[in-house]
Parts: structure tokens; sequence; C-alpha cells
């Protein structure tokens, strides 16, 4: 992993800003748009978000319904709490993609309904769309090309 990282510091990708090593608590800030992780660590980490957003939801839902004026502050809020409820459906980004191998594999939640899977459906077609799997090989062929060359580089000097 650290190699991993190492490699994707160096490389200055012009298409990708490598962000490194995250806490756990950044996932959730907006800093970055990629985690990679190994499966038993991001299917926590996804697990504990959704039912993080599940508790507010109800928190929320319970507090909104208390007193009459919180129940009109709700319905002046409404159009507001469907834009959040929206944003954070995660059946609108189901589909875990698994990188190194040589096809698509796109991986679904497994309580999904069919719009999550529909939407996992999505990412495997968009993938097969914009060749994702040619650009990242092309990307490391290059690349590995490049390093080969410093080095003859640096042999010679």
């Amino acid at each position: 992993m650290r190699e991993a990282g190492k490699i994707l510091r160096e490389a200055n990708l012009p298409f990708l800003d490598y962000v490194g090593f995250v806490e756990a608590d950044t996932i959730g800030k907006g800093d970055v748009d990629v985690v990679v992780t190994e499966g038993f660590s991001g299917n926590i980490a996804i697990k504990t978000a959704e039912g993080t957003a599940r508790q507010i939801t109800d928190l929320l839902r319970s507090a909104m319904s208390r007193t009459w004026r919180s129940k009109l502050g709700y319905l002046l809020a409404r159009p507001a709490f469907q834009v959040l409820r929206d944003k954070m459906d995660p059946r609108k980004a189901n589909g875990g993609v698994f990188l190194g191998l040589t096809g698509i594999v796109i991986k679904s939640h497994g309580g999904t309904d069919p719009e999550g899977f529909a939407a996992a459906v999505d990412v495997g077609y968009d993938m097969i769309r914009y060749e994702l799997l040619n650009k990242i090989s092309d990307t490391l062929v290059r690349h590995a090309r490049e390093e080969e060359a410093s080095k003859v580089g640096e042999a010679a000097s």
C-alpha cells in the first residue's frame, strides 16, 4: 500500500488529485471523491455511514413531529429536506468497483432494491462506455515506461 501511495504521489497524473491515506472521519467530509480500501474495512465504513444517516433521519423525523411549531418548520423546510434525502440516498451511489481484475466487477449492496441495483448496473455500463479498464491499463503501461526510462537515464549518468 505504501509503495502504491508513493507511485501515485510521484506520478503527477493530470486527471488525478491524489490525496493519500485518509482518516475515517475524512470519508464523510467530502474532501475526497474516491476511497480505495480492502473489502472488510470498506464494508465497515460504508455500513457505518448508512446506519448513521438512517439514525439522523429518524432523529430529525422525531424532532420535527414534536410540536406544531416544529411541524410548521418542517413544512417550510421540506424542499431542503428532500434535496438532503436525495443526496444521502445510498441507492444512488450503489456499486463498489473491484479494480485490479481483467474484467469489470461491480459489487452491489446485498439489501438494495431495484433502483439501487440499476445504479450498480449503470456504473458497469459507464465503465465499458468510457473504456475505463483500457485507460487504467494504458496509464499504468505509460507510467512503467517512464519509470524505466528514468532508471536508464539515472544509470547512464
